[in-house]
């Protein structure tokens, strides 16, 4: 069975991004510290790289390895559009879990108006195909906790101060184990959970 995959970068206190939805204040590194972390996570999840940066990042015909599927909300579906990239991934089949947003917005992006739980239940019955990857946002999450199988925690060495939580929503104590981590010298830590 396909698996929903919340893989996401996060600061110390937790906020995925900055309180209007920023996240270029996340600290990559510089030189050998940066080609050593983006080489790593290029190599094991090309797919997460977004469209327009593929070909810089040496990615334009890279496969998808992990997700052939993305699952995003709003805010996160937003962030692209002042640069005008209505299709963020291309590359992948991609849903936004919105109720404000048109129908028809993007062509090669679904729309999913309500009930994220049941898209999401639906994606992984499928027989075939990759994992299903969550993108963000935070509320998102929250509501998909149900489902998530797996998270994949990018933690960077800044606190935001305030902004948008990994989790929103209700109390629910969920336990997951850790499968795997690697840390890095630009200080980011990748941790591989997994489902208890």
């Amino acid at each position: 069975m396909r698996k929903l995959v919340y893989y996401v970068a996060v600061t110390l206190d937790g906020r995925i991004a900055g309180p209007g939805g920023e996240f270029d204040f996340f600290p990559v590194g510089e030189g050998e510290a940066l080609a050593a972390y983006s080489g790593w996570v290029n190599a094991r999840y090309p797919e997460t790289v977004p469209t327009p940066a593929r070909a810089g990042a040496g990615l334009a015909d890279a496969p998808n390895r992990r997700f052939d599927t993305v699952l995003m909300g709003h805010g996160t579906y937003r962030a692209g559009l002042p640069a005008g990239f209505t299709s963020p991934y291309a590359h992948l089949r991609q849903y936004v879990v919105s109720s404000t947003l048109a129908p028809d917005t993007e062509p090669t992006v679904t729309v999913v108006p309500k009930d994220p739980l049941g898209l999401v239940r639906e994606l992984k019955r499928e027989e075939e195909g990759l994992d299903i990857w969550l993108c963000g946002g935070g509320r998102l999450a929250g509501a998909l906790l149900p489902e998530i199988d797996e998270l994949i925690v990018k933690s960077y060495p800044v606190v935001a101060g305030a902004g948008i939580p990994l989790f929103e929503g209700e109390f629910a104590p969920t336990l997951f184990t850790v499968a795997d981590r690697a840390s890095f010298d630009n200080g980011v830590t990748v941790t591989h959970f997994a489902r208890r």
